[in-house]
């Protein structure tokens, strides 16, 4: 895009202070064509790390998914409910990833990802299913709903490094 400056009209980069003599030298400069880079707001994200959100009732599985993820260079917001999860999501619209546990109080995991999945403006963000029982029709129902993947628990560093190479870079 070009943008163009003419002395005393207003434009940008017209000088307006500093009596005759200072508006015939800086205004010349400024009735040339400039360039403007518009900023990509791609390339802006990309250095910006991804934004992940973990959902469990447990302090401790809550501590040690935000710590691996933070390890990897993961922004995270750690939530205890999946209630507070989609409070947190109606003000936070750019969450990369969400990592939930199956079973919490009030909702569980696999509530919370039908609701995401329902929601046009949160479809789009993954959600992965986590939990410490191996159900395989609790595995085959959240990935049938939706989910990217589910892990075992305890959830280890080669976990959060497998499903950051499929969803977030």
């Amino acid at each position: 895009m070009e943008v163009t400056a003419e002395c005393g009209r207003g434009g940008e980069g017209c000088c307006r202070a500093g009596g005759e003599e200072a508006k015939e030298k800086y205004c010349a400069k400024a009735d040339r064509t400039a360039q403007v880079v518009p900023v990509d707001d791609a390339a802006a994200q990309e250095v910006m790390p991804p934004y992940v959100m973990t959902v469990d009732d447990s302090s401790v599985d809550r501590a040690l998914v935000t710590a691996l993820l933070r390890r990897s260079k993961y922004r995270v917001t750690a939530v205890d409910s999946g209630k507070r999860a989609l409070e947190m999501l109606d003000s936070e619209p750019n969450v990369s990833m969400i990592i939930t546990d199956y079973w919490m109080p009030e909702m569980t995991g696999y509530d919370l990802l039908k609701k995401i999945k329902e929601s046009s403006e949160l479809k789009q963000i993954p959600v992965v299913i986590m939990s410490s029982e191996n159900v395989p029709t609790r595995i085959t129902r959240c990935l049938e709903e939706g989910a990217e993947e589910f892990l075992l628990k305890p959830v280890r560093s080669s976990d959060i490094s497998r499903i950051s190479n499929r969803m977030l870079q």
